[in-house]
């Protein structure tokens, strides 16, 4: 990464880490919280399957297609290549930044599975619904499942754009893969029924 660029990453990391106060580390720690947000989950899943009766597997199918491509993807072709330290393992950084309830996450922080993650179930139901006020939702619930790895100090701004970038296109792959699926099982279905 160019130094002007990395410089201006621990900037943001640093000013954003610098706004803490008790009341927003209990928030923030609830945002990044994994099971914080089982309901929303439950209920995008709840709509999506009323909305898609006929194909209500295919969309599991894709959701937990999408999670598990934007989790492995983040960790194994990322993570695991690049190894990056995260700013909470930064030597250079000892002392300079805030950690909530002493946590400091795994080794490595590029790209952040989180934004992968978020992005990507973001995106596809986001694609799903088609809807703007749905997806301005989910987008700025992404962003600030994101936002609340930075205020940890756990992760770069840059770690969660990459990570973003990269669940969203998961999230379109997933949605192109769902589409393609639900029209050959029912056009499949169809030329049985009604054969030549």
């Amino acid at each position: 990464m160019p130094e002007y660029l990395e410089h201006l990453d621990k900037t943001i990391l640093l000013f954003i880490n610098s706004l803490n106060s008790p009341l927003f580390d209990n928030i923030m720690w609830f945002i990044s919280g994994t099971f914080s947000w089982i309901p929303l989950y439950a209920i995008l899943l709840y709509y999506a399957i009323r909305n898609n009766k006929k194909s209500w597997w295919l969309v599991i199918i894709a959701v937990a297609l999408a999670v598990t491509i934007a989790d492995q993807v983040s960790v194994h072709l990322f993570k695991e290549v690049f190894k990056r330290y995260r700013p909470s393992h930064n030597i250079e950084l000892k002392g300079m930044l805030h950690h909530v309830n002493n946590y400091r996450g795994g080794q490595y922080g590029f790209v952040s599975s989180h934004a992968a993650n978020a992005f990507a179930i973001a995106g596809f139901f986001a694609f799903l619904f088609n809807s703007r006020n749905i997806t301005l939702f989910l987008l700025l619930w992404a962003a600030i499942v994101s936002y609340s790895r930075v205020y940890l100090g756990v992760h770069y701004p840059s770690d969660i754009f990459c990570g973003a970038v990269l669940g969203l296109n998961v999230a379109f792959i997933c949605y192109f893969i769902f589409m393609k699926m639900r029209w050959v099982v029912y056009s499949g279905s169809n030329s049985m029924l009604h054969p030549e």
